[in-house]
Parts: C-alpha cells; structure tokens; sequence
C-alpha cells in the first residue's frame, strides 16, 4: 500500500491496486534501486496530472467497459501519414473517408523525428517528443487524435523501444564520451565481449546489415546494433533508460494517442550467453509498461509487435490475473494464408488455426491481409514434412510463385531480404498484386480480373470471419497495386519493402463510387462484408469456434456460434470450382444473398466462399 498526501483520490486508489506487484517487480529487475522506484512513481503521477480533462473522462468511460475493443464493430486501418495524405493536416482533411470505410482504429506508421536516409522508415527515432516535421507537429498529432475520438475513433502508433537514433541526445552526448549516456546504451572497449554475444544472437538482416556491433569512431568503442548500425540498442538493465523510455511512452498517450504498438518488443533486454530474445526480464518490464498505463491512462492499450512463431509470441498476452499486452499480431496466421494460396493446400491454415482457436477468448489478436513489413516465411515445417515440404525448396517455391516466376502465377511480388546461402527470402508486395490484380490489368484481360478480385475478397472474408480486429492496409480497400518508383529513390532503392508503401492514389478513391471499375469492384464488396460482420453477433470475439471438415483439401471451413447464431463459413483456396462436403442439418441462409441454402455439399466457385448462418 502507497499513501502519498500530494496524490489525489483517482490517482491513489489506481496506484494502490497495483503497488504491491508494481514495486516487487520494479525491485526484482533493478535491484531494491529505491530511489529509481521512488522518482517513477512520481514520474507516473506528472503524467497522470498533465493528462487532459476529455482523456481522463475518455479513461473513465472505458474503465466502465473495459472490454470496449473487442466487438464485432472494430475495424482498423494502417497507414504512412504521408502516402496517405502528405501530413497530420493532411489525414485529419480525409477523417470523413475512414468513416465512411468503416474504419474506427488508425495505426499510424512511424512519424516521430528521424534522420533523413538513416531511419529504416522511422524506426530510428532522433527525438521521441517531437513528429518529423515534414509530417507535422505534436499539437497536430494532439489534434488529429482529438478529432479522432469525437468520432469514436481510436489511435495507434508505434513506440520504438528496443533502439534509438545515432542522431539521438544520448547517442551524441555518448558519442561525446559522457559516461552517464554511454551507460544507456551498450558500449564495450573492444571487440572480445561483443564476440561472445555473437555466438549465440542470431542476426536479424544477415544481407543488409550483418552482426549485431558496429565500431563508433568518435567513442572509439563497440556499440550493440541489432537491426542496423545507425539504431544504438537501449539497456534497459540501467532504470534511467526504463524510467525515461516509459516517460516518452506517455508523453505520447497524453497527445491523443490510445493505442501504443510496442516495437520489436522481445528484443528489449539482453544477456550474454543468451540468444537475446524473449528473455524473462522483457515480460516483467511490459507488465509493469501495462501496470503504468492502468495508473496513469487506462484508456491506453498495449499492442506487442511479436513476429515469431505461436509458442513465442503468446505469452506476451500474459495471464488473465497478470496480462501484459491486450493484442498481438496474428502473424503466423497471415503467412500461412498467403501460403495457402501458392500451395492451394488449406491443410497447414488448418493446423495454424486449432492452435489459435483453443486459446481463451480474452486473448485478442490483430489479423491482417498485409502490413507494412515483408512476409516471412516462419512457418510450421515439421508439421509440413509430414506432406514432403522442405523448408529450403518451399520457401523457394513460395517466393517463385509469389513473385509470378512460377508458370501460370499472375502473382507480382519482389524478394526481401534475399539471403541465397540460406535460401531464406522474404517476400512483398500489396495484397492486390499477389492475388493477380497487377498483372490482369496489364494485360486487359477481364477474365483474370474478376478472378483475382475474387481471391482478393475471399481473403478479406476469411480475416474478417477470423475473431480479434481485422486491420486493412491503406490502399487494400480499393485494391491498390504495387509501386515500382521506389527503385528510382536512392533512399528507398534497396528496401523492396517500398513496393507495397506507395502513396494512395486518391484518383483511385474517388472512382470506388463508378460501377465496373477496380475501386468500386473491390471496395462496395468490402464494404458490404463489413456491414454484414457488424450486423450480426455471431462476429463478436466471445463466439466459440471451430474448424469444420470439408473433405476437400482446397476448402477452409470455420464455424461460429454466439447467441443463438451459427455460422458456416467456407474459403475455396483453388482457383477451380470445389465441393465442400459438409452435412449441417439445419436450414441455413447465405449472408450475401440473403437466400436459402443448405449446408449440405455446398459447391464453390473458384476462389470463391460462402457466409451461411441459422439461428435457434
């Protein structure tokens, strides 16, 4: 128990229901460093004072509902401020647009101040308190978020912990040689200590930026550079850096902004001898980031950016007494579909999914077609062996596929990453180019055309059938294709990942509304999935699910039930017509038509699916 005189009754009765834990495990990682406790309390407490009037009644209102982002209703949109709309102003110009989307949750990309051709697209932050100013101000982020949640509309950005900027205050002042600064980062007088840490961390761009040290002229020292060498990694071991990091983190959330992404967030603490990932000190430090957040703006969320397979990224959901973060990606799903359709085999989506399905329901993912990322194939090959897939051979099979190299592949995507000696590629490109819409309208061939808009559609029933919040990618909605410029860009020119983060063209929006053409085609069907999933409960999070039995290893059959409502959804991965060879009894209508249709050897068209639902 904490009793504070200075602190009022709200701030009190939060920090109270916490302290114990908070304290206990503060000391546990820090080493009964009192002091360092005592100043993050009061740290909590400046933020918590600081906090508007309308987001301390925005807290309240979801401390009623604490649950509130797990409806049917969620829907989310990520975005680069400037390939959307050029700025802050800019995004808060097409509001009425998302609206109209449906769309309720806005994941802005990285928009912090960076340097310019050294910031790995904003994820080598140089100041966490000001947005890079080509893309506007903090009183315009403040300002965007508020107009945001007029409209009941949530925000997220992306916190950029692991690392910061070489460019950044602590870097230069350690560059100085100032040791206080240095401690904040891991510097070390030769090579001999960082050789044994590359003993066992592996590397995370072994083509682009290989090891994980790079030398510092000015210090004349060895810095820890995970991911690339103008990204110092913080040390989270000295709570100096934990206390100000989780400062800049709430500076953040007093601005508007209610959903924090975590970035790379198992790479946070690092131990020699280890392989610097997942290590237990990383899961007390974001359970005590979700006990601060609860103190000091429970409106907040935490979204844990774990990109690994299942085993490993769960965990950081916490337990149901204990929880960390309140959503994590669904990665493992995304990768398996798109595996799915090069292999037109649903047999390992299958398995994906009876994992994810046996897992409680207050685990809440994000699902998602594409992201900003490249696709990595982490996928399950022990249980692929069992069919005669090879990691090596596959992997090369999906990017040749993927990348249209395969006969018959209207597939347009380009490789990331390309690692030859390990066979290890990565893959991108926008959702519409991979399901073929890139190269049917290349070639005028209306036949294509429509088939690929109708894989494109199928896919986003599947992520929207799945429970948690389905989140589109700027430009998904109204099929929006690859962006060859970047090769042209000297800053971009060897990032493929630039393919797929090309500017919306707005010419294209405004055409959603003119029958016959792409955007309209894509978008009317979207948005009428979209209504049909808010309309009916069967969608909400809390529906039990399960995998049904199709008998065709083309066809993904899931079911849902809540509230008296069953629903029978089936995906055709082949471009072929399929049967589903299922046998529910119960007279069932189609959502899309609305006519009567029974479960019963229900036959798709290629690339095709069906929304059957009953109610009792």
């Amino acid at each position: 128990m904490s009793e504070n005189m200075q602190w009022d009754a709200v701030f009190q009765k939060r920090m109270d229901h916490c302290y114990d834990e908070l304290k206990w495990l503060y000391a546990e990682l820090y080493h009964n460093d009192e002091q360092a406790f005592n100043y993050f309390c009061s740290m909590l407490y400046q933020y918590y004072e600081e906090r508007s009037a309308f987001l301390k009644e925005w807290d309240e209102a979801r401390e009623e509902v604490p649950d509130w982002y797990r409806g049917n209703d969620m829907l989310g949109m990520l975005m680069y401020t400037n390939a959307f709309a050029g700025n802050l102003k800019g995004v808060r110009s097409h509001l009425d647009y998302l609206q109209d989307t449906g769309i309720n949750y806005v994941h802005l990309m990285p928009l912090l101040e960076s340097p310019k051709g050294r910031s790995d697209g904003g994820y080598a932050v140089s100041d966490f308190r000001k947005v890079d100013p080509e893309l506007g101000t903090m009183e315009e982020l403040e300002a965007l978020a508020q107009d945001c949640h007029e409209r009941g509309m949530s925000v997220c950005l992306d916190f950029v912990m692991n690392h910061t900027s070489e460019d950044h205050e602590w870097a230069v002042r350690a560059r100085r040689g100032e040791k206080e600064y240095q401690d904040r980062y891991f510097f070390f007088d030769n090579w001999v200590i960082p050789g044994e840490f590359e003993k066992t961390v592996p590397q995370v761009f072994p083509q682009t930026a290989p090891g994980n040290f790079t030398w510092c002229p000015e210090a004349e020292k060895v810095v820890m550079t995970t991911f690339y060498p103008y990204q110092w990694d913080l040390n989270y071991a000295n709570p100096v850096v934990f206390n100000d990091m989780t400062a800049n983190m709430l500076n953040l959330c007093n601005h508007g902004v209610d959903i924090i992404r975590l970035d790379a967030v198992p790479y946070i603490w690092k131990t020699l001898g280890t392989n610097c990932r997942n290590l237990p000190q990383v899961h007390t430090l974001v359970r005590i980031m979700r006990m601060a957040c609860e103190i000091v703006c429970p409106g907040t969320l935490l979204l844990g950016e774990v990109v690994m397979e299942p085993s490993k990224v769960v965990p950081y959901f916490g337990t149901v007494e204990k929880p960390e973060c309140h959503m994590l990606y669904n990665v493992t799903t995304m990768a398996s579909t798109w595996h799915t359709v090069a292999t037109r085999d649903v047999r390992l989506l299958r398995h994906q999914l009876e994992s994810v399905f046996a897992l409680p329901k207050e685990y809440t993912f994000l699902n998602y077609l594409r992201c900003h990322d490249d696709i990595g194939w982490g996928l399950d090959y022990a249980f692929l062996h069992n069919f005669g897939m090879e990691e090596v051979p596959h992997k090369k099979y999906l990017n040749d596929y993927l990348t249209g190299k395969w006969e018959g592949s209207d597939s347009r995507g380009e490789l990331y990453n390309d690692d030859p000696t390990l066979g290890d590629a990565r893959l991108c490109g926008t959702t519409a180019s991979l399901c073929g819409i890139e190269a049917a309208e290349y070639e005028k061939n209306e036949e294509k055309l429509a088939r690929a808009i109708r894989l494109d559609i199928m896919l986003h029933a599947f992520l929207l059938t799945q429970s948690g919040i389905p989140v589109l990618y700027s430009g998904d909605e109204i099929g929006q294709t690859n962006d060859y410029t970047y090769h042209d860009d000297p800053l971009k020119a060897d990032d493929s990942r630039y393919l797929h983060r090309g500017d919306l063209p707005w010419k294209d929006v405004r055409r959603r509304t003119r029958k016959g053409t792409r955007p309209y085609r894509v978008y009317s069907r979207l948005m009428k999935l979209e209504a049909l999933r808010k309309e009916n409960d069967v969608f909400e999070n809390d529906a039990d699910t399960w995998l049904l039995e199709p008998y065709n290893d083309h066809v993904l059959g899931i079911g849902r039930y809540y509230k008296k409502q069953k629903l029978i959804a089936l995906f055709n991965f082949s471009e072929e017509m399929q049967t589903a060879w299922i046998n529910e009894p119960e007279e069932y209508e189609n959502l899309l038509t609305g006519k009567k249709q029974k479960a019963q050897g229900v036959t798709l068209a290629g690339y095709d699916f069906v929304w059957l639902m009953t109610k009792f």
